[in-house]
């Protein structure tokens, strides 16, 4: 530890090394000159006040470690003095000895409720004065003990709340950076409206969405869930958002096309991510993905599930469809199954695909909203589209968890307009 880096003495620390100060209270005479010169042979640093006003003063000024009274004073009692002693702001409590030939029980009681810490018999034997010093320089060592470690524990908070300061903003700089991986938070291609959701449930989290043209009429539609939260989560998000950029140097599902090869389809897509987490990848964290190829011209999607939640199909009647087997996780198993579908989206079709942070929002029961109600949002909600859905299915998946979000929520809506249904569906009147 270098000498700059030494955590300095503290005032408590300081005062335990100091000569303790005993103040007598008492009319001089013989007794108080010889208890005071016991004083001075067990090392302690004395004064006297011959009465209590004086004594005050001195209360005031040095602030005893120990303070003797005897039991009557020419203008107040000890009694009196105990009580302003014990009122008298200082950095310490100090110790009262109150000397007394007075050892009844209803005079100890009263002293003790004035504040007395004990009592001293007159005349004083040097053996009793030598156990109540010892007994109040334990107090006092305790004391002294406690606030320099009150003083560490404050210098250690203080130290934690700026660590803690920092944390908050480099997680708020983290939080507007992952916001930047999905570069677009809708698209229109013909008929094909994309809109995306995003919420972490905390600054970062293991959440991803987004989309890229492929070639011709064909785009890439991914959404991806990474176990855990936090920081591990976040980096590994944002590791795979590069191979799933709009880049075709960087992008995986692109990179064949450069040689003038198909490029990879959505299953290849997903066995080469399980061979990277495996093979590359020095972590526990695996990952469910759903990740599709869409023409937006005729409405034909080629899709693999792994490990994600279903997909939920709305048809233009209103009917819906949850698709898929489930399939693996990514990153778990040596030879995984994934599972793959294709469909045909038409005219007023919609597309849904969430993060489990929305079907496994739970009530303070917990109670998960599951497929059920994320098929009561749709149905509700069956008016709106793009991102007014997205925002009205959020605010749902909110209250239904009485504002607890436990788990990232991600979502893309996929859409095939068909503007004279949706004239239509905006001219109904909404009842309340």
């Amino acid at each position: 530890m270098k000498a700059a880096n030494r955590p300095r003495p503290s005032d408590a620390d300081t005062t335990a090394h100091r000569p303790r100060h005993a103040l007598l209270a008492g009319p001089a005479d013989a007794c108080r000159d010889s208890l005071q010169a016991m004083l001075q042979q067990a090392g302690l640093e004395c004064t006297a006040a011959a009465t209590g006003a004086d004594a005050i003063v001195q209360i005031t000024a040095r602030h005893p470690d120990l303070l003797l009274s005897s039991a009557q004073l020419p203008d107040m009692t000890g009694l009196d003095l105990c009580r302003q002693f014990r009122a008298h702001p200082g950095p310490h409590s100090g110790y009262f000895l109150l000397l007394t030939s007075d050892r009844g029980d209803k005079g100890m009681a009263a002293g003790l409720a004035a504040g007395v810490d004990d009592f001293l018999s007159l005349p004083v034997a040097r053996p009793e004065l030598m156990a109540r010093l010892a007994a109040a320089e334990r107090m006092r060592r305790t004391e002294d003990d406690l606030r320099a470690s009150n003083a560490r524990l404050r210098t250690a908070m203080a130290q934690l709340s700026e660590t803690q300061a920092a944390m908050e903003r480099d997680l708020r700089e983290a939080r507007k950076l992952q916001q930047g991986l999905v570069r677009e938070r809708s698209g229109r291609f013909g008929q094909l409206d994309i809109s995306l959701l995003l919420r972490p449930a905390g600054h970062i989290g293991g959440d991803l969405v987004g989309f890229f043209p492929i070639s011709g009429d064909w785009l890439g539609i991914y959404a991806l869930d990474v176990s855990g939260h936090g920081v591990t989560a976040a980096l590994l998000t944002a590791q795979l958002s590069v191979h799933l950029s709009s880049s075709s140097d960087l992008n995986v599902a692109l990179r064949a096309a450069q040689g003038g090869i198909d490029p990879r389809g959505p299953g290849a897509l997903a066995h080469f991510f399980n061979g990277m987490m495996l093979e590359e990848m020095n972590t526990d964290s695996y990952f469910t993905m759903i990740y599709a190829e869409m023409n937006h011209s005729t409405g034909q999607l080629r899709m693999v599930q792994a490990g994600h939640p279903h997909p939920v199909l709305q048809r233009a009647d209103g009917s819906i469809e949850h698709l898929g087997r489930g399939g693996m996780p990514i990153g778990v198993f040596e030879r995984p199954i994934f599972d793959e579908l294709e469909l045909q989206l038409k005219p007023g079709d919609r597309l849904l695909i969430t993060s489990d942070g929305v079907t496994e929002a739970a009530t303070p029961n917990g109670t998960q909203l599951g497929d059920e109600g994320l098929e009561a949002i749709l149905r509700t909600n069956a008016f709106l589209s793009g991102h007014a859905f997205l925002e009205s299915m959020a605010w749902s998946v909110s209250e239904y968890s009485r504002g607890e979000r436990l788990d990232d929520v991600s979502a893309v809506l996929i859409e095939m307009r068909n503007d004279a249904r949706l004239v239509q569906l905006s001219a109904r009147p909404t009842t309340s």
